[in-house]
Parts: structure tokens; C-alpha cells; sequence
């Protein structure tokens, strides 16, 4: 690329915890002037590397490089005076200052008497702004900024900082699609001013979107480096898993039987209104639509979290009392809402506990629960959904984001339910995951679980629906047959430009 040499690498490095070797022998050039992908499954090595280019770890062999010369960081500290920042998917700002306060902590131009100039921090702040190409007010406080507002101001206090290296880490997980295009916008901006990017996401149509070139890792091990335009996505798939996936949709045909959820007229005032569909046993309905369209909404009236003002919801011919989630758990609804981690979780509860948190009476021997029984009951689930875990009792925290909702998923099925909700199923999952939760999805399906699958990812929405329902402004502006759903036309509908009558 230049006869310089990289602005940060690593050179055959190793890394171990305990017996685990998280990574072994695995080097990496980031070039300024380029966006550089990390691929790989969870648990392949991309968090620990990049904790050893931000001066979280030291490597136990190898080297890490900066401008071509051997360096070693002591810690976090040493990384971002030489020049490296982390953009994590879910910042952490202070949120009572303002904007500008959190670009500048610590470094705020002061004025006579040592007091902060505020007008020289505001114009300072602006002018980084405008180094970005990006509209966002110095004065505001940071509580109510957007993550994908909140990402920018990161992005900023790194620039303020002279960061050269930006590594990017699911930043666009939470993001809509505007934010991603914003986000991409910013980053080409700074490849462009000679900034090196490493972006990491389990999106693959992002890393041919933005990257150049794309490092592979698996099970710890350096797998290749290779131009982006030269692959295509079966390839990439193929380097991360080590295998060909059969499909990453493997939906099994099914014939489908008795309608178990009806949803009638359902209206929420300003959220959502005269909302009306069906599922059926052993179908699988996707409700599709942009962010803020109020799919998930709908999800949570159904199952009882929020009320809705006018409507009805129907169970296997029984009409639910609003507003209640017992009455839908009783009449076979199970809810996996999309935020896994806080609303699905106990994060610092162990994976056994997390599983039979649905069925505490039951698992109860007198006045105690049985953690025999528990932790029985919690290991079948976890052959039946192949989890991979290396103890029941340690806490769900420490699992991949695939095994953390293959738990959730285990909770609710317990409960034996006639209808699950899933809301967004494999967002920040790795590639041979989503596969996994595809299958079990569609397997679920065969055996007779009607199935109501919210999800953002349109190729997830097209591979495994039977029928789609898409929503646009809170209301179902079209119910698409599998033969007939394509990217154009779900969009068309997600976008206004259509709509045809839900049957």
C-alpha cells in the first residue's frame, strides 16, 4: 500500500487465560487511509485483540508495532497517547455535562483565573464538528443523546485526543439506517484525513459496504487477510466458520394448521393504530418495517407489557385481558424481547437460574427450589438448544451473545408455549449462530409453534417468513406471501409507497 509502514499492528501474537488461548500466533496491519475489517465468531479472538491494541492486555509473545517500531503499552492510558481510540456500540458519557464538557474532560480551555473558557470550548467542540461533517450542539447534555449521537461524541473526544487509529466495535448494532449511513459518512471522512479504521461487525453486507480489507480469525487463530472486492459473502462465511453452512435460512416447508394468535384493531394511541393479523400453528410470521414504525410496540401490547387503548388480542379462542403479561403466559404466549441483556436476563444470575426463572413453582421441593432439579432441568435445555457453556452455575455474563439468547430462548420454551414472540432474533450474533437460532426457529415451527418474528435484517425476514407483515407509521400497511416477498417490495411497503390489504 505505501512505503510507510502501518501506523499500528500486531506481529504474531499470543495471548492466554488460565488454559484458554484466546489468540495464538495472530498478526494485523492497520494502514492509514483505509478501513480494515475484523470478521470472525464469537469467541474467535476479536475482543481480546482488540484489548491488545487499546492496552487492555499485553500479549505473552509477539509484538505489538507502532509506526513500524516494537512498543508496548502498560495500559489503556499508554494506547490513547499513542493515538488509539475504541468506539464501543454503547458509549459511556457523563450524562449531566454537556456535550462539549464530554469531548474535552479534563483538557477544557481555561480562561483568567483558571476558569473553564466556555466560549472556547463551544468553538473548539464546533470545529471538531465540522472536521466530521457532522450538526450536533456543543451545549447540550448528553442525557437524551441518540447512541448514534452519543457514538459522535466519542468519535470526537478521539479526534480531540489526535487518535490516529479508531477501532470500531459493533458500532452500528443499535443504529437505524440513517445512523449507520451517517456513521459510514464520518468514517470515510476520516479515512480520507488518514485515520486507520478497524471495524468490527457481524453485518457482512456493512464490511463490503465500508472496508477495504477484512481479517479473519477463528477459535484464536489468524486465518487470512484479503482484499474485500475479491470475495463474496459465502466466502467470508467460510473462512469464519471453517466450514460450509448448508444455509444460513434452513427453512423446513410446512403445512400450516389452526390459527393460534388473532390480533384485532389493536390501537395504542399514538404508537400504533387498527393493527390486525394471524398466526398460525407451524408458521413462522415476520412483522418487518424501519425503525419507529412500532413493531416491537406491538410486540409488548400483545404480550401484555404495555396497554393498548382499543382492540383485542385472542388466544386459541380466548380473548386476554390487556396490560397483563401473566394472562398471556397462561394462555401459551412467551415473549424474547430484543434487548436480551437487560430485559431478558439476569446478567449476574448463573445460566441454570436464568432458565428456570419462568418456572420457579415448579422446580420447588417444599419451601425451597430444588437445585438438583434445576440444574437438571436447565442441562437438557442446554443439549436440546446446544449451548455452550463450561459450568450451569456460572453467571450468563460470560457467555457469547448467541449462547446469552439460546438461554432466553430456553426460559420461555420451558414454559411450553403455543406462541413465541421473538423481537429481533439474531441481532449481534455471529454468522454460524444466526444459522443455529434459524434452525431452531424452524424446527419449532415444524413441530407446531406459531412463530411472530420482529426483525430489522431483511434478508433474515425474507429466508425464513412464511408471510410478512410489514408496518410503516404504526400501522400494518401490507401482509406479503413468501413467493411474493422481495427486498423491493417489503421496502416499498416499509417506506409508504405501497400498501396492500392485510388479509
Amino acid at each position: 500500500m505505501s512505503e510507510a509502514p502501518p501506523i499500528l499492528a500486531l506481529s504474531n501474537v499470543s495471548k492466554a487465560f488460565g488454559a484458554v488461548r484466546a489468540l495464538q500466533d495472530v498478526s494485523l496491519e492497520l494502514w492509514g487511509g483505509e478501513i480494515h475489517a475484523l470478521a470472525g465468531e464469537n469467541g474467535a479472538g476479536k475482543s481480546t485483540l482488540v484489548k491488545t491494541l487499546a492496552g487492555v492486555h499485553r500479549p505473552d509473545q509477539g509484538q505489538v508495532l507502532l509506526d513500524g517500531r516494537p512498543v508496548e503499552f502498560h495500559g489503556p492510558g499508554d494506547a490513547q497517547q499513542a493515538g488509539v481510540a475504541v468506539i464501543y456500540q454503547e458509549p459511556t458519557l457523563f450524562p449531566d455535562l454537556s456535550v462539549a464538557e464530554n469531548i474535552l474532560m479534563g483538557r477544557q480551555p481555561r480562561a483568567s483565573f483558571g476558569r473553564i473558557d466556555r466560549r472556547a470550548l463551544r468553538a473548539e467542540t464546533a470545529r471538531l464538528f465540522e472536521r466530521l461533517g457532522v450538526a450536533l450542539d456543543p451545549d447540550r447534555p448528553a442525557r437524551g443523546l441518540s447512541i448514534a449521537d452519543q457514538q459522535i461524541v466519542e468519535i470526537a473526544k478521539a479526534i480531540s485526543r489526535d487518535a490516529r487509529v479508531l477501532i470500531m466495535d459493533e458500532p452500528t448494532a443499535a443504529l437505524s439506517g440513517n445512523e449507520v449511513a451517517r456513521l459510514f459518512t464520518v468514517s470515510r471522512t476520516l479515512q480520507d484525513q488518514g485515520c486507520a479504521l478497524l471495524f468490527i461487525s457481524h453485518r457482512l453486507e456493512e464490511i463490503f459496504e465500508i472496508c477495504r480489507r477484512v481479517t479473519t480469525l477463528r477459535d484464536g487463530r489468524y486465518i487470512s487477510t484479503e482484499m474485500v472486492d475479491a470475495l463474496t459473502a459465502d466466502d467470508l462465511v467460510q473462512r469464519m466458520v471453517g466450514r460450509e453452512l448448508d444455509t444460513l435460512y434452513p427453512k423446513q416447508e410446512t403445512t400450516p394448521g389452526e390459527t393460534v394468535l388473532t390480533v384485532s384493531r389493536l390501537t395504542r394511541e399514538g404508537v400504533f393504530t387498527d393493527v390486525s393479523f394471524e398466526v398460525r400453528a407451524g408458521e413462522i410470521v415476520a412483522l418487518a418495517g424501519l425503525v419507529g414504525a412500532g413493531r416491537s410496540e406491538v410486540a409488548r401490547a400483545v404480550f401484555g407489557i404495555d396497554r393498548y387503548d382499543a382492540g383485542a388480542v385472542t388466544v386459541g379462542g380466548r380473548r386476554l385481558s390487556g396490560g397483563s403479561p401473566t394472562a398471556a403466559m397462561s394462555a401459551g404466549i412467551a415473549l424474547v424481547p430484543e434487548d436480551r441483556r437487560q430485559q431478558g436476563l439476569v446478567m449476574d444470575g448463573s445460566i441454570e437460574r436464568n432458565i428456570g426463572l419462568t418456572q420457579l413453582s415448579s422446580l420447588r421441593r417444599g419451601p425451597v427450589i430444588s437445585r438438583k432439579v434445576e440444574r437438571d432441568r436447565a442441562a437438557d435445555w442446554a443439549i436440546r438448544l446446544q449451548l455452550k457453556y463450561a459450568r450451569l452455575s456460572d453467571t450468563v455474563g460470560v457467555l457469547s451473545g448467541g449462547n446469552q439468547q439460546k438461554v432466553v430462548l430456553a426460559k420461555w420454551l420451558s414454559t411450553e408455549p403455543s406462541v413465541l414472540i421473538i423481537d429481533e432474533p439474531t441481532r449481534g450474533i455471529d454468522v454460524g449462530t444466526k444459522a443455529e437460532v434459524h434452525r431452531l426457529l424452524s424446527e419449532l415451527a415444524g413441530q407446531g409453534l406459531a412463530v411472530l418474528m420482529i426483525s430489522s435484517d431483511l434478508p433474515e425476514v425474507l429466508g425464513m417468513a412464511d408471510r410478512v407483515l410489514v408496518m410503516h407509521e404504526g400501522r400494518l400497511a401490507a401482509e406479503i406471501p413468501r413467493d411474493e416477498a422481495t427486498e423491493e417490495t417489503v421496502m416499498a411497503a416499509a417506506t409508504g409507497q405501497t400498501r396492500q390489504e392485510a388479509a
